[in-house]
């Protein structure tokens, strides 16, 4: 892992942008985080937007998460940003976007091409740069996922043993074959939802959380839409992690 630049924030936030071969990531770390006790860590998930378009929101929760005592750490998607073009990828958004326009439902397969792919390229490169992120002494156990494409949160959860809890918002599209994943997954949950989501099916939401085999699940249901996740919900998000982190 190569740090490629460093500043503190105002609120004396350590931020390190950083390469890890060629996948870009940010790592941030509470401005008194102690050597003698190494900060536990969130991992940020976020949709393939690419982090430069993403980075006011992550920062944000990176500082919220700091607050409470939790080094944060983000990584570019494949296809995303500045990382090479993905023609598979590129595809398939663009099946998705026509169908949208032409206000049709999105069939399986568009699903299927969009998220699967993407879930067995992003989870191990998540779990190589999970490796040399604890390898830094300033970091340690245990370690939380929280938000992103909730396909690639579920597969983290089932396969990354470090992972001892998960915040996901169901507001992404889920493959059929992720649902056999989800009761795969123990960890405690803490999962959002918004109800009036226009981009995301309701009922499908409900039926991925009643399948994920956590004993503890909590699912937040708010009125509103895709981005109106009321900021009261960060506050619950906060204390669902220091319980488990913590």
């Amino acid at each position: 892992m190569h740090v490629t630049s460093e500043q503190r924030l105002d609120d004396g936030v350590l931020e390190r942008e950083f390469t890890f071969g060629e996948i870009p990531g940010i790592l941030w770390t509470p401005a008194s985080a102690p050597a003698s006790a190494p900060a536990p860590l969130i991992l940020l998930g976020h949709p393939p937007l690419g982090l430069r378009k993403m980075y006011p929101r992550l920062v944000a929760r990176a500082r919220h998460s700091a607050a409470e005592g939790f080094a944060a750490a983000t990584i570019e998607l494949p296809g995303s940003g500045d990382r090479p073009r993905w023609p598979a990828a590129e595809q398939a958004r663009a099946d998705l976007r026509r169908a949208r326009e032409a206000g049709e439902p999105v069939s399986d397969e568009i699903v299927d091409a969009l998220i699967l792919p993407l879930v067995d390229k992003a989870v191990p490169e998540w779990r190589a740069v999970l490796d040399a992120l604890l390898s830094l002494p300033e970091l340690g156990g245990p370690v939380g996922y929280s938000g992103g494409v909730i396909s690639i949160g579920i597969r983290l959860a089932v396969v990354e043993p470090r992972i001892v809890a998960a915040g996901f918002f169901a507001g992404s599209f889920v493959p059929r074959a992720m649902f056999e994943e989800a009761r795969q997954v123990t960890v405690p949950l803490h999962v959002l939802l918004q109800w009036d989501d226009e981009g995301n099916d309701r009922q499908a939401a409900l039926d991925l959380f009643d399948a994920f085999g956590s004993k503890e699940k909590t699912l937040h249901a708010n009125m509103g839409g895709h981005t109106g996740v009321p900021q009261f919900e960060g506050d619950a998000a906060a204390q669902f992690f220091t319980r488990h982190l913590k």
